[in-house]
C-alpha cells in the first residue's frame, strides 16, 4: 500500500468516530486541557485519552506537557490530506451529474 494512502486511511480511521469529531471541533477553537476536553463526554478518563492517541498518531492532533496538564491542539493543515482527497473524488462524480442534468433536462438546446 503507498504510503500515502495508509496517512488517509490512518485520518479517516480517526475522523470516523463522533467523540473523536467532536474534539476536534473544540480544537478548532483553539488548544484544550485533557480535562477540558473530557468534560462533554461520558467516559472515563483513560478512554479520552485513548481517543486523544488515536488523533495524535494520525497527526490530526500534537500536544505538549507541562508539569502534569497535557494540552492538544489541532496540528497545522492536518486535514488538507483528506479535504483535497475528497474534492479530487467529487469532481469527477460532479462532472457527469452535470452532464446528466443536461440531458434530462428538456429546456437545454440537444442541437449546439
Amino acid at each position: 500500500m503507498p504510503k500515502y494512502q495508509e496517512g488517509l486511511d490512518r485520518l479517516f480511521h480517526a475522523l470516523g468516530d463522533a467523540s473523536r469529531r467532536a474534539m476536534v471541533e473544540r480544537l478548532v477553537r483553539g488548544p484544550a486541557s485533557v480535562s477540558e476536553l473530557a468534560r462533554p463526554f461520558d467516559m472515563a478518563m483513560p478512554s479520552v485519552v485513548q481517543h486523544l492517541g488515536v488523533l495524535e498518531a494520525a497527526g490530526i492532533v500534537v500536544s505538549t506537557k507541562v508539569g502534569r496538564v497535557r494540552t492538544y491542539q489541532l496540528a497545522p493543515n492536518a486535514l488538507n490530506p483528506a479535504a483535497e482527497w475528497i474534492g479530487r473524488q467529487r469532481l469527477p462524480a460532479e462532472r457527469r451529474l452535470d452532464r446528466l442534468g443536461a440531458f434530462l433536462d428538456p429546456s437545454t438546446d440537444k442541437e449546439k
